[in-house]
């Protein structure tokens, strides 16, 4: 499968041969934009395209191509539609991708922890 520019494996500090092992971040969510759509969207029911692109400060092609992946994933949902003559898309966070990333912010706080505790046997 075809990665996306920016799409590389996220790996802990630890992981790149740190101190400490620990899981890979989720590749899907941990690229800014689709970190920012599913962060906006655990504190908002929905928010449309305009919206969305206005609050991450992207073009509308980057959103449609981020968002886009995330549909695909199972992480957001898309509805479009029409208010008058003007059409409308609107997006929410699908259960799959409030999981994703809660398992993601719980890798974070994980990875925070190991870099702030103190090496064994280092200088405490």
């Amino acid at each position: 499968m075809a990665r996306a520019a920016g799409d590389t494996p996220a790996r802990t500090a630890a992981g790149r041969g740190g101190r400490r092992g620990g899981p890979e971040l989720d590749p899907l969510v941990h690229e800014r934009v689709r970190l920012g759509i599913l962060s906006a969207l655990a504190v908002s029911p929905k928010l449309d395209f305009g919206e969305l692109a206005e609050l991450l400060a992207v073009t509308p092609g980057n959103l449609s191509a981020h968002a886009r992946k995330l549909e695909e994933a199972g992480y957001l949902t898309v509805r479009k539609h029409f208010v008058g003559r003007h059409p409308r898309t609107e997006f929410r966070l699908a259960p799959r991708g409030r999981s994703a990333l809660e398992r993601y912010l719980d890798q974070m706080e994980a990875l925070i922890r190991d870099v702030r505790a103190p090496a064994p046997g280092g200088d405490a």
